[in-house]
């Protein structure tokens, strides 16, 4: 049978979280380096990221930097500097946007395309395949059927898909509303998240169709139900969203897939996890205790498919009273005396607990829950709010009191043989990846008054706060031979410092030589889309055969363009899509989003490619 090995790819915003992800079950961490990252405010030292790449290949799992903004000349040099220093510390790979990097002389360190590439299509991971790169991170829009087409089109590149976290309502790599409102480039790692902001929706009389919504803000991804039909699309790595997020969020939501991967791989065989070891929770990990905007399949099932499903699974999901987190839902307010209020739901609140919920408006409110009285909640401070409220906890005071504990411990198995030989006594230790040692021990050999096997098979056990736990003791001594506790400890601790050196030595290094090409690029013009913001990224186009290459928008911003491109449609939200829904719009076109600045953004709709576009 032919196995395919996946991996679960975690984020890490700092050494803390990347240790914490491994511990809870990740096949791979991705970190940002000190700079050029996508996340300005997720830098982390070269020293760091050293430490992280040791602990994490020793259970068999990678680490991929992101370097993946777009860079300016004077940057190039620096940005090499950097990457020949991950190389020589271990790093499996860098997660890349600008094509300059293909031009530099770099070590051969393996690249993965970052989904700023915008990777949507066959023809462009096809592309990317043939000028080097072993992974794809793909665009979160694309639907299974697109994937199983990319997959089955190009099967020679590892494809890598979100699973979990952030919704971007533009394709990554192609917005710049950020950079055009408050010159902070999402392609340079400073999104201002103006997704996230409230607009009203006017027609072209400036009539106001709806008031002060988050018309462009998305709930958060949950492919959770959705795993084996990503794999048997031809996913190899699972990813989930948030380097800006905490480690509690990390622990939680790594161990949650961490646990369904294991549940799909023990009935499919063909499907076999890419690192090593076992992660001991001591905790129940639950999607809904994370920060969450609610939760979405987004594209995955086509937009058709997803209107059909529900509310729950389609475009946008409906238009979000709040981009913050409102948590898990606890129930309704029964009524409101004095200081206290009686909720009936199904789960209980704690002392502590953040709770929140909605007002007549849409406007979010929260409190703090001082004391819980069996359904009596009794607020530090009584909030405005009526019965039949639903409420909702977007802060469990025990399950974080929980995670901030150490609430996961990782273990390679390994089986251990005792056994004599003409010098005296020898260990062997060979641990689940068949990596075998031996130690000796040289003594002569003395009798024991009384049987030795137990003895032995407990002192052999202790392996304490190594990162191996015991499958197998096998005892072949040929006498009932004694052997002092404190020489069997040393035999042992000498065996595991041999064994963990070994690890580090055979750990499989991945390296990749790129070769200059001449391969046709996808197009032969490229408009400030293609994100050329240097030079040798022009150079690597030019040869590439485009003929007409326009400057990045950071670099030269053209006016009234669109600057913001999604597959989240407005119109298809309010139900008045031509193509999908036969609808119709009392309104004139065209819309306009307003801020609350009084910046307005035209909405134009390409049904043909069934897109909206923003235009500044």
């Amino acid at each position: 049978m032919n196995q395919r090995r996946i991996e679960l790819l975690s984020p890490a915003k700092n050494l803390e979280c990347g240790m914490a992800a491994i511990d809870h079950g990740a096949d791979a961490v991705y970190i940002g380096g000190p700079s050029f990252g996508a996340r300005a405010a997720a830098g982390n030292s070269l020293a760091d990221i050293a430490e992280l790449v040791q602990y994490a290949h020793l259970f068999r799992a990678k680490v991929y930097v992101t370097v993946n903004t777009i860079l300016k000349n004077e940057e190039l040099e620096n940005t090499r500097r950097m990457i020949v220093e991950l190389y020589r510390m271990g790093v499996d790979a860098l997660i890349v946007q600008d094509m300059a990097l293909l031009e530099m002389d770099l070590p051969p360190i393996p690249l993965h395309s970052s989904t700023q590439m915008d990777n949507r299509t066959v023809e462009k991971v096809r592309f990317e395949q043939q000028v080097g790169f072993q992974q794809s991170v793909l665009a979160r829009e694309l639907s299974l059927k697109e994937i199983r087409k990319i997959h089955e089109e190009v099967p020679d590149i590892q494809l890598e898909a979100f699973i979990h976290g952030a919704l971007c309502v533009s394709f990554s790599g192609q917005c710049y509303v950020s950079q055009a409102c408050f010159g902070r480039s999402a392609n340079r790692g400073e999104c201002a998240q103006f997704c996230r902001l409230p607009f009203n929706l006017e027609d072209a009389t400036g009539k106001v169709i709806v008031r002060q919504k988050h018309l462009l803000s998305m709930r958060d991804l949950n492919q959770s139900e959705c795993l084996e039909d990503l794999l048997d699309a031809g996913v190899s790595s699972l990813k989930i969203e948030g380097r800006l997020k905490d480690v509690g969020y990390v622990k939680n939501v790594t161990a949650f897939y961490r646990l369904c991967l294991d549940e799909i791989f023990a009935r499919r065989k063909e499907y076999v996890r890419s690192s090593s070891g076992i992660s001991h929770l001591s905790f129940r990990p639950q999607l809904d205790k994370s920060f969450s905007r609610g939760f979405t399949h987004y594209f995955l099932f086509g937009r058709q498919e997803n209107l059909s499903k529900e509310r729950r699974v389609h475009d946008n999901v409906s238009f979000m009273d709040t981009p913050k987190s409102m948590g898990e839902e606890m129930g309704q307010v029964k009524e409101v005396k004095g200081n206290y209020l009686t909720v009936a739901g199904v789960k209980h609140f704690n002392n502590g607990d953040g709770a929140c919920f909605l007002d007549e408006s849409g406007s979010l409110h929260g409190f703090r829950v001082n004391k819980v009285n069996e359904n009596k909640i009794f607020p530090q401070e009584m909030p405005k709010i009526k019965p039949r409220t639903r409420l909702f906890r977007n802060f469990d005071q025990e399950f974080e009191k929980m995670l901030a504990k150490s609430s996961a411990e990782r273990k390679l198995g390994v089986d251990l043989c005792l056994y004599d030989c003409q010098q005296g006594f020898a260990l062997e230790l060979t641990d689940e990846d068949g990596t075998m040692v031996c130690v000796r021990l040289e003594q002569p050999k003395e009798q024991a008054r009384t049987p030795q096997i137990e003895n032995l098979r407990k002192q052999l056990s202790k392996l304490g706060n190594t990162p191996f736990e015991v499958r197998k003791i096998d005892i072949r001594l040929s006498d009932n031979y004694f052997i002092p506790s404190s020489q069997i400890a040393e035999l042992r601790r000498n065996a595991i410092e041999k064994l963990l050196s070994a690890r580090r030595i055979t750990y499989p290094q991945e390296r990749c030589t790129l070769k200059k090409s001449a391969i046709p690029f996808v197009t032969s013009e490229l408009t400030y889309l293609g994100n050329v913001m240097n030079d040798k990224a022009y150079t690597f186009y030019e040869r590439h055969g485009v003929k007409k290459i326009a400057p990045a928008f950071e670099k030269q911003e053209p006016m009234h363009v669109p600057v913001m491109f999604c597959k989240h449609c407005i119109r298809f939200s309010m139900g008045w899509c031509p193509i999908h829904q036969k609808g119709r719009s009392p309104y004139q076109e065209p819309y306009y989003l307003v801020g609350t600045d009084g910046q307005r953004f035209q909405l134009e709709f390409d049904c043909k490619h069934c897109q909206m576009k923003v235009i500044k």
